[in-house]
Order: structure tokens, then C-alpha cells, then sequence
């Protein structure tokens, strides 16, 4: 049989029931799992034997979610994380420690611009923030002899840039390192960074894959494709002994397919402890589900939202990349053929108390801290999600004081569109 659909695979990947067993993914709620002698558990710690012994670094719940999202995104192995910035922590965590370096596009969410900026900056590694607009000359200026990878958002919360992910991959290859792609906002329905370079994409499983803003959550996923070996010196964290583990050499013992997660799950899960718990991971393989179901309705909610706005003449500007004459277009005509995202991003003609009116004037939508979700919300960046960043770095993000930030979710086009018109009247 050729391999299935991704419609099929956001049902049924990740999880074969056998004969006589559950047909939804069980939830095994337990944080300990019994063995018949120490010797048992204990090649189970020397990561000789494959099992589960504590919650904290695997559950069987999780590993299945985990597999479905391996299979989405085309990757060879995944992990679940208990929250989205946890997944872009560990991410670059797990090959970039203290002394090293990362470029990372200035167009991303405000919370992993302060992770890279500033937290990260704590634990002695730095971060080179470039345009996503930027030549390749000036996309290659950034690397350094330390640089450990480059990391970029598909579609960039809130300002809606779309990643010229060739253009990053080729960078970051050229110098021996890989590219990170934080896929939320399309999600594996709309584009698959994988089949364009990206060798691990993360997500915020929160947004569209969860759908309901029942459960926070994150995910890694590893393309396999990285060769981290043929860049040993790059990363000793996986091609050096890991004394912690008895001297084991991730990329020899597992290989290029599991090696990246693998330590990331060992070791990194196992001091940080930051896991999906396995009833949060229940309610997010419900979410996936119907993934390829909700993402169409959520574009095109949002492409009717997005054309009735730039209309209208109390809108200064629209961003939304399927627009005609949206500058990230071409793009999104390139990596998202079937559809962006659900997501539109707008300025409001009369600055920040324009769009806080309209904004207080809306009935269908919410004003909530959230996004992606098959409730419409909206969300005012600038004094929320991206405060804590000067006016420069908002500048640099493509964010405005005026920006408003509208989620649309699956309810009807025609109501969504209506709250929006009879909220800009009050403005």
C-alpha cells in the first residue's frame, strides 16, 4: 500500500490497536511502570533496553501522539512537550550550549523572541536576529564559528511573515548546521518545512493542532536528515560520550533518525521535566483528529475576514498571505499553496485607541491571550503577547501600537465577518 494520506494519518498514525485492545489511544495515567527485577529497570536506565519507567521522561500516551506528528510532518521521530515554548527551548537547548550562537529570524512570537534574547543570553549563548527579508549575503554575514543553528517561524505570530525556508536552509547547511522551524500556525496540513530543508520543526501544539484551547502543549519533530556526525566537532552534546549515561554516544548508538530525540527525551526531559501529561496528550490526539477537517474552515474564515478589512476605509493596512498584493505572497503561493493559516493581522486607521475600540466592540470575537482555536479571539500584541519589547524589536517583529491580532475559528464566515464590520462602525 502506498503511504496514506494525510487525512487518514491524522486519524489513524501512531496507534495500531491489537486484537481485543482499545480503539482510541488509552490513556495510562500512571507516573511508574512495574518491573520483575533491578536488572530489568535497569538497562531500561543505561538505554540498553526500550521501555517506560517514569512518566516524566516517556509515557506510552504520549509516544503514540508523538508518532502521529512524526508521520504528519514527514520526520522520523518525535517527542511531546508541555508546552510550546518548552518544544523551541529544548529544541535549540539540545545541540546549543553555553558559548554557542544562533540565528534566528527577527519575525517571531514575542515569547521566543525573549527565550533566544534574553533567557538564553543567561545561559551564555547568544542570538543574531536577522530580517527574514535579508539576502543570502546578508543572511550569511550572521553565522559565526559558533553558531549551532537558525531558527524560524513558517508563518511569523502575529506579523504573518512567511519563512523563506530555502533560502534559511541553505544558509544554515552551507555552515554545517541545521534549521529549526517552528511550523503552529500552518501546521503539517499547509506546509511541511521537512520537504523544503528544515531538519527539526517544532509546535505549539496549543494553537491548531489542540483546536479546542483545552490543553497546552508542545512538540519536536527531527527530519533524521541532519548528519550530525559529518558535523561532529559542532556538537559534541551528540557525537561525544554523555557521562551521565555511562559514556553512550547518542549519534553512533541510535543514528542519524533517532539520535536528536532520543537525547533530548534522556537527557534534557530527564533534568528539566518539562512533559505533556498523558491526559493533556489525550486531548490533543481528539484535536488532530479532525486537524485536516478544521484548518480549511479556519482559512477560509479568515481570507473572507481579511478581504472585507481591506475595504474598508478605517483599516490602514492588512497582512494576510493570500492576499493579492500581500508582500510575502509569492511565498505563500510557493510553501502554502492550499492555504495559510486562520490568523489575520491589521492596523486600525487611528492608532492604538482605534483598535482598542474596536476591539471592546466586537461580540463574536474574544479578547483573549490566545490564538488558533475553533473560537474567534483577537489579541492586541503590542500591549500584551510582544509588551516586553522595546520599540525597536517591535519594529523589527512587524509589529505596530495599532496592530490588532484577529484569530478566526470555525464558525460561520458570514457572522464573522458582520461582528467585524458592525465593531470598525464604532470606531
Amino acid at each position: 500500500m502506498s503511504e496514506q494520506s494525510i487525512e487518514t494519518r491524522c486519524v489513524q498514525a501512531g496507534y495500531t490497536p491489537g486484537n481485543g485492545e482499545p480503539r482510541q489511544v488509552p490513556i495510562v495515567q500512571s507516573t511508574t511502570f512495574k518491573y520483575d527485577t533491578s536488572d530489568a529497570m535497569g538497562r531500561l536506565f543505561d538505554l540498553e533496553d526500550t521501555g517506560y519507567f517514569y512518566t516524566r521522561l516517556q509515557n506510552p500516551t504520549n509516544d503514540h501522539v508523538a508518532a502521529k506528528i512524526a508521520s504528519l510532518e514527514g520526520g522520523t521521530a518525535a517527542m511531546l512537550t508541555s508546552s510550546g515554548q518548552a518544544a523551541n527551548f529544548f529544541a535549540v537547548f539540545n545541540i546549543c550550549e553555553a558559548g554557542g550562537h544562533v540565528v534566528a529570524s527577527s519575525a517571531i512570537y514575542g515569547g521566543t523572541f525573549n527565550l533566544l534574547a534574553h533567557t538564553l543570553g543567561k545561559m551564555g549563548i547568544e542570538c543574531t536576529f536577522v530580517d527574514p527579508n535579508c539576502t543570502p549575503e546578508e543572511l550569511d554575514a550572521a553565522f559565526r564559528p559558533n553558531t549551532k543553528c537558525v531558527f524560524g517561524e513558517t508563518i511569523a505570530n502575529p506579523a504573518l511573515a512567511v519563512l523563506d525556508i530555502e533560502k534559511f536552509a541553505t544558509a544554515a547547511h552551507a555552515h554545517g548546521v541545521p534549521l529549526i522551524v517552528d511550523n503552529t500556525f500552518p501546521t503539517p496540513i499547509n506546509c511541511r518545512p521537512i520537504e523544503w530543508g528544515a531538519d527539526i520543526v517544532t509546535h505549539s501544539t496549543t494553537k491548531y493542532m489542540d483546536g479546542h484551547g483545552a490543553c497546552v502543549g508542545g512538540a519536536i519533530v527531527d527530519s533524521g536528515k541532519f548528519d550530525w556526525m559529518a558535523n561532529a566537532e559542532r556538537f559534541p552534546g551528540l557525537t561525544t560520550p554523555d557521562e551521565s549515561y555511562h559514556g553512550i554516544v547518542y549519534a553512533e548508538k541510535f543514528g542519524q533518525a533517532s539520535a536528536y530525540i532520543t537525547k533530548a527525551t534522556s537527557q534534557l526531559m530527564r533534568d528539566f521535566g518539562s512533559i505533556q501529561s498523558p491526559q493533556n496528550a489525550f486531548y490533543l490526539n481528539l484535536g488532530l483528529e479532525s486537524l485536516h477537517v478544521r484548518v480549511p474552515q479556519h482559512c477560509k474564515n479568515a481570507r473572507a475576514v481579511a478581504e472585507f478589512l481591506s475595504t474598508s476605509d478605517k483599516v490602514a493596512s492588512v497582512r494576510y498571505p493570500d492576499l493579492p498584493g500581500d508582500p510575502y505572497r509569492k511565498l505563500a503561493e510557493k510553501y502554502l499553496p492550499n492555504g495559510s493559516c486562520g490568523v489575520v493581522s491589521f492596523e486600525v486607521a487611528g492608532g492604538r485607541e482605534a483598535a482598542e475600540r474596536f476591539m471592546a466592540g466586537l461580540r463574536v470575537f474574544a479578547i483573549e491571550t490566545h490564538v488558533a482555536d475553533a473560537r474567534s479571539c483577537c489579541l492586541h500584541p503590542a500591549s500584551s503577547t510582544h509588551r516586553q519589547m522595546t520599540n525597536d524589536e517591535l519594529v523589527a517583529a512587524g509589529i505596530s501600537p495599532a496592530m490588532v491580532r484577529m484569530s478566526c475559528g470555525i464558525e460561520g464566515t458570514d457572522d464573522l465577518v458582520a461582528d467585524v464590520e458592525q465593531a470598525l462602525a464604532r470606531v
